[in-house]
């Protein structure tokens, strides 16, 4: 199993920055990849940002060009430096990752931590 604990949230003014972390612990050795989701009241979960253990990443549309997902490997945390926020940036932001053989293929997910964007 993995856990996920997800850091960095908080209330910003439109243009304004923060960034999000997120630190796996446990059968890290079988992580593939690791990403955000996010998800606002009234709204399905999408996409932010993925990135695979190959270095791949893959983005929502919504946030390329303003958001970067990157990795530290050693300390087995992602990261995701958002820039140029906007109020519809507003939502509760989740850590994934997916685990892979000899693990069991699973999706963990963190308990969010909420981003706020005012105008």
């Amino acid at each position: 199993q993995v856990q996920l604990v997800e850091s960095g949230g908080g209330l910003v003014q439109a243009g304004g920055s923060l960034r999000l972390s997120c630190a796996a612990s446990g059968d890290t050795a079988c992580i593939s990849a690791m990403g955000w989701y996010r998800q606002a009241p009234g709204k399905e979960r999408e996409l932010v940002a993925t990135l695979t253990n190959g270095g791949s990443t893959n983005y929502g549309d919504s946030v390329k060009g303003r958001f970067t997902i990157s990795r530290d490997n050693a300390k087995n945390t992602v990261y995701l430096q958002t820039n140029s926020l906007k109020p519809e940036d507003t939502a509760a932001y989740y850590c994934y990752t997916r685990t892979q053989p000899p693990c069991r293929r699973y999706n963990y997910w963190g308990q969010g931590t909420q981003v706020t964007v005012s105008s």
